[in-house]
């Protein structure tokens, strides 16, 4: 399945959620890219949006290719073989740098808009596709320790394997496509996917929809 853009692809996403509609549930998007989605869900479903900030941690060699990933509070997932073929120090530098720019990234989101708890909620996370599923991971881990009533996860496409492990984490996972053979990557499933800039995260973050 090929999608026009992000915000295609969160309207379609939104009416497989439809059953949250003005419920007590809460979007929390994975920047930058998961953002757009996450706001044509909140607006369809007319509940809040707020973001789970996650940084990837990519190969020295392949940066693109992710083997950790780290939440906004610490919590670290981590591809445990591709760990064992880098340095040590350069990973454990290179989650230092995530996790800080993680706080930071929170900081700079917390100008424009109060954090909102997801305890008790029915957490709604979303990004525009996953590939290895380790951000994911992180935000779900990151999400758990709110408290939540629920947990849901809803992407525009996973790979079929990568679901299965998720589904295992999670209350319901919703996607549009999961394919059994990945083409590599999510922007491959995109007509546009051009790059989603700080400042376009921030205007949809200072709009309302619930």
């Amino acid at each position: 399945m090929i999608f026009k853009n992000r915000q295609e692809a969160g309207v379609l996403l939104a009416e497989k959620l439809m059953k949250y509609r003005g419920t007590d549930s809460m979007v929390y998007a994975l920047p930058r890219g998961g953002v757009v989605v996450g706001a044509e869900i909140a607006k369809l479903l007319a509940i809040p949006l707020d973001v789970a900030v996650v940084k990837k941690i990519g190969h020295p060699y392949n940066p693109e290719y992710a083997i950790c990933a780290v939440s906004e509070n610490s919590d670290l997932v981590c591809n445990e073989e591709e760990k064992q073929f880098v340095s040590e120090d350069w990973l454990n530098n290179a989650i230092a740098r995530g996790k800080e720019d993680a706080i930071l990234k929170r900081q700079s989101y917390l100008k424009i808009k109060k954090a909102l708890s997801a305890k008790g909620k029915i957490a709604i996370v979303v990004d525009d596709g996953v590939a290895t599923g380790l951000t994911m991971k992180a935000a779900i881990k990151w999400i758990k320790s709110c408290k939540p009533k629920k947990i849901v996860v809803a992407v525009t496409v996973i790979p079929k394997e990568t679901a299965n492990e998720l589904e295992k984490e999670v209350d319901e996972l919703i996607s549009l496509d999961i394919p059994e053979y990945f083409l590599g990557a999510v922007g491959s499933y995109y007509l546009n996917f051009s790059q989603v800039n700080d400042d376009e995260v921030e205007r949809i973050l200072s709009e309302k929809y619930e």
